[in-house]
């Protein structure tokens, strides 16, 4: 049996949270930014607030606490500063999430060194292949979050598209499934349902296809790996990128992101995993990242109905930019900040079940839109 390693019980938790975070119609709040998620929103205005402990704990705690946000969200991801911080008024954040109805997490991976695998090909991000660092000291790790309050984890490992060097090489693809499988078991053994996050970024010129291709043989070799490892798929949920064309590729469709994404997903997703969270990934600066999302979202759920899993969203930025351009630092203004956040959280609600009507949520659009800090990672 699958998974034999793992008590009953520890079983019965992991697919409960699972099946938990994998409600109908929910999603994710993905807040696990290591500074403040303005620097990240790609927009010219808000990158100017202040990036302080004050300002991030005010943040998180206007998001969290936005009322009736548990209805479109099932899950938090948190940063290891925000699962043990505080509001002004010493609310814990992981009290203020749960009490809201929601699951706290936690991003548990230290990122990776730009240096890269030694011998591979430079890409489009401007380095060589890569891998996630944190293994060493996972297993304490995990505990601690688990007696913080959190019940799931969140690992991102990060693969570059360059069909003229060969990227992602086979070398690169093991590595990074297998870091990601390894991480899952030990999530797994210390009570938290791990999300296995193998992102293929969009930088490059590549079409579509390309994508297609990639991520298909990224995720046959991901599950392989989960097998190989033992992880109990029942107690984890995936976060893939979409299909898409590269930032400066030919533009494909909703309706093609739509078609290419669950073509993957159906060849390669075991039906035992309960839900499929994407990514949003970068967007070109012409595009409205939040709107974008949701209707490539929605066209997912419109066109292929009865899929064996939740197929729904991991959202930072598009479900954030809005909100923290409301903001913009200001106590006064947390009112209409916590009203866009919780109109992005509905729209991609409704994305979940294909009913979403394009352009019927409020979003900042593309004006100030600039590259995000930090690039893709």
């Amino acid at each position: 049996m699958a998974a034999s390693w793992l008590t009953a019980e520890q079983m019965a938790a992991l697919k409960a949270t699972a099946d938990a975070m994998s409600s109908p119609g929910k999603g994710f709040l993905a807040a696990d930014e290591s500074a403040g998620p303005w620097l990240r929103a790609g927009h010219s205005g808000a990158k100017e607030i202040p990036d302080t402990v004050e300002n991030r704990a005010a943040y998180r705690a206007c998001c969290f606490s936005t009322p009736g946000l548990s209805e479109y969200i099932s899950g938090v991801i948190l940063h290891a500063e925000t699962l043990v911080q505080s509001d002004a008024d010493g609310n814990k954040m992981v009290d203020i999430i749960t009490k809201g109805g929601m699951i706290p997490g936690i991003k548990l991976d230290k990122g990776y060194d730009k240096s890269g695998l030694p011998g591979t090909a430079i890409g489009p991000l401007g380095h060589g292949e890569t891998w996630d660092k944190g293994i060493d000291d996972l297993e304490k790790r995990c505990a601690d979050a688990y007696a913080a309050g959190a019940r799931f984890a969140k690992w991102r490992n990060v693969l570059q598209i360059d069909p003229t060097k060969g990227i992602p090489s086979e070398l690169a693809i093991d590595v990074c499934v297998k870091n990601l499988a390894h991480y899952a078991v030990i999530c797994q053994r210390n009570g938290l349902v791990p999300i296995v996050e193998p992102e293929i970024v969009p930088n490059g010129s590549h079409p579509i296809e390309v994508c297609a291709d990639v991520t298909e043989r990224v995720l046959v070799a991901q599950f392989a790996a989960l097998k190989l490892y033992g992880c109990y798929l029942e107690g984890a949920v995936l976060k893939p990128n979409m299909v898409k064309n590269g930032l400066a590729g030919p533009k494909a469709p909703a309706a093609v992101v739509a078609e290419k994404t669950i073509s993957v997903l159906k060849r390669t997703v075991p039906s035992a995993m309960p839900g499929i969270f994407f990514l949003s990934g970068e967007t070109a600066l012409d595009e409205d990242n939040e709107e974008t999302a949701t209707l490539n979202l929605c066209a997912m759920n419109k066109a292929y109905k009865g899929l064996p899993w939740s197929v729904s969203f991991s959202y930072g930025k598009a479900l954030q930019k809005t909100c923290i351009v409301s903001w913009m630092g200001k106590k006064e203004n947390v009112p209409a900040a916590q009203k866009a956040l919780l109109a992005r959280a509905k729209a991609n609600s409704e994305a979940c079940k294909g009913t979403y009507v394009a352009g019927s949520c409020p979003s900042v659009g593309v004006d100030g839109n600039v590259m995000m800090q930090g690039g893709a990672y």
